[in-house]
């Protein structure tokens, strides 16, 4: 009972300092917490990108991969904290939709954009059997559950190397080359 009693001397205080009254402070001993003021759409949009750890211009983005030309899909993994590619690295990852939601997923890292910014394609434990812009890669040690992973090759990423939220693997070569065959034969980009 003295419990919902604290609550709804709570409330009155909240009630009271929202309608600008001194009376909430003789309902309560507790010292009086500022009200905090409604947001707008762009300062949560954000709050929720400093909590993903993105600074405007750092951000994963989705891009059009059939307007990305002469991308050397190489190999060249190197665990040295930068995502280089053949790595499997994990980074917020924008929805479909571009409304500002996403999610932290693995990406494969395929090649470099500019000395900060690297290209990737999505990864997935969601099966795509007979899917043909995704591509099955087996297990690894990106997923702790060993769950089969599929890549989806439709879907092109500019990750910022400050987005990068850590590495979780390497890829083997033979994987990789798979990866990378089929995006050098979807997009016409040059395999290495």
């Amino acid at each position: 009972m003295s419990n919902s009693n604290g609550i709804l001397a709570r409330l009155a205080e909240i009630l009271f300092t929202a309608l600008g009254s001194d009376r909430a402070s003789q309902t309560s001993n507790r010292p009086r917490r500022p009200v905090s003021r409604v947001r707008s759409s762009e300062e949560v949009r954000s709050a929720a990108s400093d909590a993903r750890g993105s600074r405007p211009g750092t951000e994963t983005v989705r891009i059009d991969p059939d307007r990305v030309e002469r991308l050397r899909v190489g190999y060249a993994p190197d665990r040295d904290g930068a995502p280089d590619a053949g790595e499997i690295i994990w980074t917020w990852v924008p929805y479909e939709e571009n409304d500002g939601r996403g999610k932290d997923r693995p990406v494969l890292v395929i090649g470099r954009e500019s000395t900060d910014r690297v290209y990737a394609v999505r990864m997935t434990s969601k099966a795509h059997d007979g899917d043909h812009d995704y591509l099955s890669i087996g297990s690894g040690d990106w997923d702790s559950q060993g769950r089969e992973s599929w890549v989806d090759i439709e879907q092109l990423y500019s990750v910022h190397e400050s987005g990068l939220r850590r590495e979780a693997a390497v890829l083997d070569r033979s994987r990789y080359g798979r990866v990378a065959s089929a995006l050098a034969s979807r997009y016409g980009w040059a395999s290495a």
